[in-house]
């Protein structure tokens, strides 16, 4: 077994894990280790290559290679140790990491861990999508590995299941090849995706978005032939009679992204139910000392750029935790939780009084909305928005007073429609 002692060690070399690990090295940090499963860098950028990247950090529009180069570029700069096609296979609490490759068992001691895995999607078998087993179903992610990286196309006639970000991306790019996409099914009453996405992707390109409706029934042998979709209730339940049989050789499923978190577990890292990810504080640092998370693993981004600002402040306060160069710690902590109107909070604690910045999501579609955080019986921020929708997060910064802290009253985060 081949031994290293670093200073951070992040898992996963996607956009949050090079964020964390340039932000580390920028912070102080000597020795810096990325490992990463894959044979390249970047995570998911490389097959993304339309542009919209960087527009909000850089100012450019960059394509998911252009923006992922960047990042790589920087952490060679900073002399970041890279182990490519190296497999974390254990995280312990007290931050030693056993990874594998082909030159060996690695055992890695470092003095703190930025999480930074990602996320995977979720397939068929979670929707629960009855019907045959025929070739002809991917994942919109599959799928746009095989037709921008392999030049590979999935299919002539084209059902998409869910509005996700990634299908909505995809619906474009098969419109651009010569598919035909008969329509993108969303079970919800709105869109999954930004709404830029959904007017860019679909509206433009005239393809039908069926909201209220979902895919029942999968019908083929060796390739798939035909879906039959269904209004649903309000309670996202079938309705009887509104079946709908669409002849289709391709079916694409969008269906949300689950944040990969079994190392996390592994490491016995509390997880919040509502977001998948790790519960952190306001230094993303996990419920184990030392052990941070960001990107993906941490809570489902709408944007690389959102991204990539939260994993560069992971970095940051994984050197401040070996350091000892970050604000005093208390022994105090609050909880902060979602209420009226708010599907999760990030952070789910706060460890000190002062400015915290708040991420968070609206449960469903309000116009115009109140955003109203309360500790107790007080009102600490009251801020009126134009909207508030689930596929666009919402940041807020808020500070926390000495006294409020003091009482340790749990934070409320509502949106008031």
């Amino acid at each position: 077994m081949v031994e290293h002692l670093v200073d951070v060690a992040v898992i996963g070399g996607g956009p949050a894990g090079l964020a964390a690990a340039v932000s580390a090295g920028e912070h102080g940090a000597e020795q810096v280790v990325v490992i990463e499963r894959n044979s390249w860098l970047g995570g998911i950028l490389p097959q993304c290559i339309h542009d919209g990247f960087g527009v909000e950090e850089t100012g450019k529009s960059l394509t998911g290679p252009e923006y992922a180069e960047q990042y790589i570029n920087m952490a060679l700069q900073k002399n970041i140790q890279i182990m490519l096609e190296t497999m974390v296979i254990e995280l312990r609490e007290n931050r030693e990491i056993v990874a594998v490759n082909s030159n060996g068992l690695h055992n890695i001691k470092a003095k703190s861990v930025v999480l930074a895995m990602g996320c995977r999607e979720r397939t068929r078998w979670g929707a629960m999508i009855p019907g045959t087993r025929p070739s002809g179903i991917y994942t919109a992610g599959v799928a746009q590995t095989f037709i921008n990286l392999q030049n590979i196309m999935v299919g002539r006639k084209v059902v998409i299941v869910g509005s996700g970000d990634v299908g909505l991306i995809m619906a474009r790019r098969l419109k651009l090849e010569g598919a035909e996409v008969v329509a993108v099914v969303e079970i919800l009453p709105y869109p999954s995706g930004l709404l830029r996405n959904v007017v860019q992707c679909l509206e433009d390109y005239d393809i039908p978005l069926l909201l209220n409706h979902t895919v029942t029934n999968i019908e083929g042998k060796e390739r798939v032939e035909e879906v039959t979709i269904s209004q649903v209730d309000g309670n996202m339940k079938p309705i009887l009679g509104t079946e709908k049989q669409i002849k289709c050789d391709t079916l694409l499923l969008s269906l949300g992204l689950i944040p990969e978190n079994e190392l996390s577990r592994m490491a016995m890292v509390e997880i919040d139910d509502r977001t998948g990810g790790p519960s952190v504080n306001q230094e993303l640092e996990t419920s184990v000392p030392g052990i941070f998370a960001c990107g993906n693993c941490l809570h489902v981004h709408d944007t690389v750029d959102m991204l990539s600002v939260e994993a560069k402040k992971a970095g940051k306060s994984a050197v401040e935790c070996i350091t000892n160069t970050g604000r005093k710690q208390y022994e105090t902590v609050i909880h902060v939780v979602p209420g009226e109107g708010v599907r999760y909070v990030v952070p789910q604690r706060i460890n000190r009084p002062g400015k915290v910045e708040l991420m968070l999501r609206a449960k469903k579609p309000m116009e115009p909305v109140v955003l109203q955080v309360t500790a107790g019986k007080r009102i600490i921020l009251t801020k009126k928005l134009r909207c508030a929708t689930p596929s666009s997060m919402i940041k807020i910064g808020i500070v926390i007073p000495p006294r409020v802290f003091a009482s340790r009253a749990a934070l409320e985060v509502r949106l008031i429609g």
